[in-house]
């Protein structure tokens, strides 16, 4: 993929996540997503490449959210799949919470695991802790094996979990074996890609969240030099069969991380509350100013993006 196309979508994370910043910690979350999902549908019609959002925010029937099978860009140059949310984390932003962000992730034709919307469960890890995951055994020997490549103890280790009902036994587990948790509340791409940035004291992700987002994080992680593993969970017939219209059949596969995101990958992110590894939007007299993070598997290369808005020069996206 062109490096520069990199470049060009973040501004589409940040028209993003400056519009749904607006909507920061009053109380509704809906409004903030649909802001979000009107300025990234927008800032992509003025980007020369053929996309098709392959990990969307639902069917076609759902618009105006970015549906499945949509098609973004001006519709010539490189055919490229797009994962997307454009406010993951709604409930965190309408709550004014952290860790809220408008993110992509891009991908060669092909290149994405086409996930159901459900659920996935999933582990996820940093460079240094790569290769040494399999989602198919304890939770205690995943910890035991992690602390071992990062060269800590157990006890010293930071678990970040999902805070769900579902996910009642896998703290006892953990709190069993020694280790920290930190529970959040939503979040759990930012979640993923905390594992692989040393600055954030996270050393792995258990748990299940949802399978769209799953192959988002796996993007980052590519980029990133970190590894994941996941199972689909099914909770009813009807989830399988919709599997098997996206062309899953084998519903015990355990997908590593070349399996949910292959070939050359991006993935760009822009902050809308504050978080861990990216500060949120903070609007001035004038404009605005974000905080934004553009990575490509092909190089490795991370770029740190803070970028200044002026609204009386950019009068775009509804500013």
């Amino acid at each position: 993929m062109n490096r520069n196309l990199a470049l060009e979508f973040v501004r589409v994370t940040e028209a993003a996540a400056l519009s749904a910043g607006r909507w920061t910690g009053r109380g509704e979350k809906n409004p903030a997503d649909q802001a979000a999902v009107t300025a990234m549908r927008s800032a992509f019609e003025s980007i020369e490449f053929d996309g098709l959002v392959v990990i969307g925010e639902g069917e076609m029937d759902e618009a105006p959210m970015l549906y499945i099978g949509e098609r973004v860009g001006k519709g010539t140059g490189p055919r490229i799949d797009i994962a997307c949310d454009p406010l993951e984390g709604t409930t965190i932003t309408a709550k004014g919470g952290s860790e809220a962000i408008a993110v992509i992730a891009a991908a060669e034709a092909g290149g994405f695991l086409h996930a159901p919307d459900m659920y996935m469960n999933k582990i996820a890890v940093g460079r240094a802790a790569a290769g040494s995951i399999d989602i198919t055994k304890s939770v205690t020997w995943n910890l035991s094996e992690v602390a071992r490549a990062s060269g800590k103890m157990v006890q010293d280790m930071m678990v970040i979990i999902l805070d769900r009902p579902r996910h009642k036994e896998l703290i006892a587990e953990v709190r069993a074996a020694g280790a920290r948790i930190r529970l959040i509340g939503d979040g759990d791409v930012s979640a993923a890609v905390a594992t692989a940035q040393e600055d954030t004291g996270v050393d792995i992700l258990l748990g299940s969240g949802g399978a769209p987002e799953g192959v988002i994080a796996a993007a980052a992680l590519r980029c990133l030099g970190g590894d994941m593993q996941a199972q689909l969970v099914f909770s009813d017939d009807a989830e399988r069969s919709r599997a098997r219209t996206m062309g899953i059949d084998d519903f015990d596969r355990v997908y590593k991380l070349h399996d949910l995101a292959h070939g050359n990958v991006m993935f760009i992110a822009t902050g809308v509350t504050e978080g861990s590894f990216l500060e949120g939007v903070r609007y001035t007299g004038r404009g605005a100013m974000t905080h934004s993070i553009v990575m490509r598997s092909e190089t490795g290369t991370v770029r740190d993006i803070r970028t200044k808005h002026h609204f009386d020069q950019k009068p775009r996206y509804g500013w």
